[in-house]
């Protein structure tokens, strides 16, 4: 046989599933490794799905989905981000996320691009790049800057080649956020330079400290800026598998012929419940928040009184402890954790390079479930210190 696409052979396994697969195997074992929220979609919008199929709404929708839909994606972000968007000349609605990264990539890369990425990222934003023919640049981000984008890295890291910048916050895997005055001091960089700004804001709604900021919230970059969001985060709808993409109406066409001719539309059904989610869903991602809320201060005031040195994150459902005072690697330290305690977790490395001694450990699981894992963690490290 010839041989496959050079480019997709060399790509590494997401560094996730190894402890997944590792865990499935064992019986026992509390896991705080999930990316995705524990509670069930809020029943009201899994009600709309059945309901849309009861209907026989099960047809093809528009390529850029339903227009009822983009309108409430539009005033979403209009009342809540303070961010104009026409739904129907600037939305698109995907399968997820995860195609809009894929999307972005296709549709802005040429071969040989650069596009800078944060270290460390969230695994799947690598190996778009490169399977678009890019080349991603990293930029390390310090738990001493509380994993935040300096203007000096960035400045740094921009060469003639580079094309554009993924930026994720809050962040997936520190919970880092960049506030407004934090991105005020790159927007110059950005509006300079010319690069597109790839926002992926999916942990929108998962913030407890201050006001969320978009980059497309500074007018004089609005149009280099594409944002990603979607639903499974905010509303625990994650197998539903339906996001969008925003951006300016040049760019949107352009994305809207990839997605089209690899896509066609999103589900359907998942569309007429995301319309339920916007609609009447704020009280569900409120009552949510609270919740990840009061996790996260136990989780991270255990962790710092063992002697994990770990930032309280400002966003997400994850912590990105610092377990060097342990003398292992991060990989050490998550393989013997679940052989010798049985509690699962993720490896800073499964992020880039500049997770090495620090492991994410996911709060999105029951306060039972994290109190015993945390005394499970604390009899680990006991004979290591």
């Amino acid at each position: 046989m010839k041989p496959i696409n050079g480019t997709v052979e060399a790509l590494k396994p997401s560094g996730i599933r190894k402890y997944f697969d590792l865990a499935n195997a064992m019986e026992g074992v509390i896991s705080l490794g999930v990316g995705e929220p524990d509670f069930d979609t809020p029943w009201h919008i899994s009600a709309k799905a059945v309901e849309s199929l009861e209907e026989g709404r099960t047809h093809y929708t528009a390529n850029r989905g339903l227009l009822a839909l983009r309108r409430q994606i539009a005033n979403y972000y209009r009342n809540r981000y303070g961010i104009g968007y026409d739904p129907e000349s600037q939305i698109l609605v995907t399968v997820g996320g995860s195609e809009a990264v894929d999307l972005c990539c296709r549709t802005l890369i040429n071969p040989g691009d650069e596009v800078i990425v944060l270290d460390p990222n969230y695994v799947a934003y690598e190996p778009a790049i490169e399977m678009a023919g890019g080349v991603p640049v990293r930029i390390e981000l310090t738990q001493e800057h509380d994993f935040k984008l300096l203007p000096e890295d960035l400045e740094a890291a921009i060469s003639e080649r580079t094309k554009a910048i993924i930026v994720n916050f809050p962040s997936n895997p520190t919970g880092g956020v960049m506030s407004r005055e934090d991105y005020a001091r790159i927007v110059p960089i950005i509006q300079r330079t010319g690069i597109y700004v790839i926002s992926d804001e999916i942990y929108s709604e998962l913030l407890f400290d201050g006001e969320f900021c978009s980059p497309a919230n500074f007018e004089d970059i609005r149009d280099q800026v594409l944002v990603i969001n979607g639903f499974s985060k905010a509303f625990a709808m994650t197998g539903w598998r339906l996001g969008y993409l925003l951006s300016n109406p040049e760019l949107s066409a352009q994305l809207t012929k990839v997605h089209q001719f690899v896509i066609m539309s999103a589900p359907t059904a998942a569309q007429y419940a995301a319309i339920e989610a916007l609609e009447h869903g704020m009280p569900d991602i409120e009552a949510m928040r609270r919740e990840y809320e009061a996790r996260r201060n136990l989780l991270c005031t255990r962790l710092n009184r063992m002697g994990l040195t770990t930032n309280v994150p400002k966003g997400t459902f994850y912590v990105f402890a610092n377990i060097t005072s342990s003398g292992l690697s991060s990989d050490e330290f998550c393989v013997r954790l679940l052989e010798e305690q049985k509690v699962a977790i993720v490896p800073g490395t499964a992020f880039g390079e500049s997770g090495e001694g620090f492991v994410r450990i996911s709060y999105a699981t029951s306060m039972e479930h994290i109190k015993e894992a945390c005394a499970r963690i604390e009899a680990f490290l006991a004979p290591l210190q």
